[in-house]
């Protein structure tokens, strides 16, 4: 069974950071690209990121570009997202996907805010 868990959400200023990370299981991880993707409210859902199977091809979204990075773990299983200098609009939901047959996390909820 495929299951995706996200942590490391919350409540952060502006400016700073959060990492999050998505573990894996009941597939072979490192067969599989992996995303990001976010939801804000009143707002479709978009991809913030992604990663191939093997680590070395990334895409950033243009709005993230040079703030947030992804990566992914194979031995343990892990994608991660580190977000800096955060902004209010990156207040949202963060979901982790496999994109392949779209298979989602539960999502977890970033906010930024003073």
């Amino acid at each position: 069974q495929v299951q995706l868990v996200e942590s490391g959400g919350g409540l952060v200023q502006p400016g700073g950071s959060l990492r999050l990370s998505c573990a894996a299981s009941g597939f072979t991880f490192s067969d599989y690209a992996m995303a990001w993707h976010r939801q804000a409210p009143g707002k479709e859902r978009e991809l913030v990121a992604s990663v191939g199977n093997d680590g070395r091809s990334k895409y950033h979204a243009p709005a993230v570009k040079g703030r947030f990075t992804i990566s992914r773990d194979n031995a343990k299983n892990t994608v991660d997202l580190q977000m800096n200098s955060l902004k209010p609009d990156d207040t949202a939901v963060y979901f982790c996907r496999r994109p392949r047959d779209d298979y989602w996390g539960q999502g977890i909820q970033v906010t930024v805010s003073s």
